[in-house]
């Protein structure tokens, strides 16, 4: 088990915004030093803002690109890895129209644009906007990577401290932790001698960390009077087979991630982590992110798993579909459809979900990528099962789905 990531929350707009912000580099270099000290390592420290369409006029372009890379220094300068200015808001329509050029001027800035909340419905005009800036941040450099750095959101809330999906609320500065802990599900699973046992081994090592982190992070609170918002633990895996998710569900008795079964694996591992006692934030689901896996990596490639999988084991509390690697000649249009899906599902299961697409210029289903990027594994470009939409589907409503009952 690691930490991915520290990540604090503040808002800039706040009397003692840069006083919080101070504050948080201190605590951060605090938690680096009290994590390590315990055996935990901590890779990234990163911090959110509230969404930026509330920190200035979305039509000035040039003011907001300005902006990131201001914000960018100065999170820069006290050590903090990657940024987030949060979201693009469908009540601000010309906010998704900032996003690619901040994207361009900035190396280590992330943003999300909201496509759907249990509060407003889904917006089909905000997921053609995603669609659009998936496209057009797909051709920024030719490996198509800027889209790391960008995610559709649906349903998802303050405080998440998985990125691109961290925004703030509030005036009060937080922090919460991103846990990288598939390593613990493959290891718990693999001892386990049926099911009970495995869920029983699962859930233990899952609060026994939690109680290991919580301590120190109340610790950190309590010293720097800052609110610890809670833990994310979505067995976020790492390219390597020792701390890989679709090792762990494999090793429950699939044949192959993707092939029959697969939806009763996920659902049984999204039980365990409901079951789990520990102040949750985020997703606290299955973080499926394709060229974050080795397993998933090797599944896409073999076509084994493909995007409808993925789909499909969002309804059963996965985290979205994340890092898939798509065909560079993928529409907006084409986009659209899997973008209205994921919204659609976060709503009526009222859940949070997360679409980090990533088209790769110049590639077509089935041939093979690799970016020289220490957490992405080598796969195969996914097909894109989907056409343009077209009648109702186009128009310019935002529709309220409501949860099931």
């Amino acid at each position: 088990m690691k930490l991915r990531s520290v990540t604090c929350f503040f808002d800039p707009r706040s009397t003692q915004g840069y006083a919080h912000l101070d504050r948080l580099a201190h605590l951060t270099q605090e938690a680096q030093i009290l994590f390590n000290n315990a055996g935990i390592e901590v890779q990234t420290t990163r911090l959110a803002t509230v969404p930026f369409p509330l920190l200035y006029p979305t039509e000035e372009i040039d003011n907001a690109v300005r902006l990131a890379q201001s914000l960018e220094a100065d999170a820069r300068e006290r050590g903090f890895s990657y940024l987030s200015l949060g979201p693009a808001l469908p009540k601000f329509p010309a906010s998704y129209d900032l996003i690619v050029p901040m994207l361009e001027a900035t190396q280590n800035v992330f943003f999300g644009g909201v496509i759907a909340t249990s509060a407003e419905g889904l917006s089909l005009p905000a997921v053609r906007a995603c669609a659009q800036i998936i496209h057009r941040a797909s051709r920024l450099s030719p490996d198509g990577f800027a889209n790391l750095r960008f995610g559709a959101l649906a349903n998802v809330n303050a405080h998440t401290p998985f990125f691109p999906a961290a925004y703030h609320s509030g005036e009060r500065p937080g922090f919460a932790l991103a846990v990288e802990s598939a390593d613990l599900a493959l290891e718990a699973l693999r001892r386990a001698s049926s099911l009970q046992d495995a869920r029983q081994r699962l859930i233990t090592a899952l609060e026994d960390a939690a109680t290991r982190l919580t301590a120190r992070a109340t610790y950190l609170s309590q010293q720097f009077e800052v609110e610890f918002k809670g833990l994310d633990f979505s067995f976020a895996p790492y390219p390597a087979d020792w701390c890989s998710l679709g090792g762990a569900m494999e090793a429950l008795g699939l044949p192959a991630l993707g092939q029959a079964g697969s939806v009763a694996v996920a659902a049984f591992l999204a039980d365990v982590l409901d079951r789990g006692r520990w102040l949750k934030t985020g997703f606290n689901g299955l973080m499926l992110p394709v060229l974050e896996d080795s397993t998933l990596a090797k599944r896409a490639a073999q076509e084994t798993l493909g995007v409808k999988d993925l789909l499909l084991y969002s309804c059963m509390c996965g985290a979205g579909l994340d890092t898939l690697p798509l065909p560079g000649d993928a529409t907006p249009e084409q986009l659209e459809g899997v973008l209205l899906d994921i919204g659609a599902i976060s709503l009526r299961l009222n859940k949070p979900l997360i679409a980090r697409l990533l088209p790769v210029p110049g590639k077509h289903a089935g041939e093979a990528v690799q970016w020289n990027f220490e957490y992405f594994a080598p796969s195969r470009v996914m097909a894109l099962p989907a056409a343009p939409l077209k009648g109702l589907l186009k128009g310019d409503e935002t529709v309220n789905i409501q949860p099931r009952p």
